[in-house]
């Protein structure tokens, strides 16, 4: 039996869905944008929260209150480091800058640079949320998403026991 991560369909999910998250759209439709426009963008509030849901396929972004959290600590910080360190290695290779000038020529443009990604993280670990546990909205008022359900199981009925061919009755 093929597993769920390796099996072909579940590879060009996984490519669709981190090319919708790289292109700050929906992952389950792929259609409508995740975030405010930039030119609509007023403050660093409206930069870093997502709409509430998708308009058009009702897909809900934020699930609960922290639901970003793994987000920033992973994604976003983690691909900062690793950003900050190439500047690192390439500053350090090609230039022969004292300490204090290695330093600064490396923070800012990594904080330039999680400012800059915060929305991509957010968007690349709501497709990776979806891919390996999908929800489907609620037929509620609520709004919410819940998990999907899984294909049902085939019932077989219950197998009778047999008597043995010489019970003598």
């Amino acid at each position: 039996m093929e597993s769920f991560v390796t099996s072909e369909l579940s590879w060009s999910k996984a490519r669709a869905y981190l090319s919708r998250a790289l292109r700050l759209r929906c992952p389950v439709c792929g259609q409508s944008p995740m975030f405010p426009a930039v030119f609509r963008t007023r403050n660093l509030h409206d930069w870093f929260t997502p709409l509430d849901g998708c308009p058009r396929c009702g897909y809900a972004y934020d699930r609960e209150p922290g639901y970003f959290l793994l987000s920033i600590w992973a994604i976003n910080y983690g691909i900062a480091a690793l950003f900050g360190l190439a500047l690192y290695v390439a500053f350090e290779v090609f230039f022969d800058w004292p300490v204090w000038t290695l330093i600064v020529a490396v923070v800012v443009p990594v904080i330039f640079f999680n400012v800059l990604f915060a929305r991509h993280s957010k968007a690349i670990f709501v497709a990776w949320d979806h891919f390996f546990d999908p929800h489907e909205r609620e037929g509620g008022d609520g709004g919410g998403n819940v998990p999907r359900d899984p294909a049902p199981t085939p019932q077989h009925p219950p197998r009778r026991a047999r008597l043995p061919v010489d019970a003598g009755v």
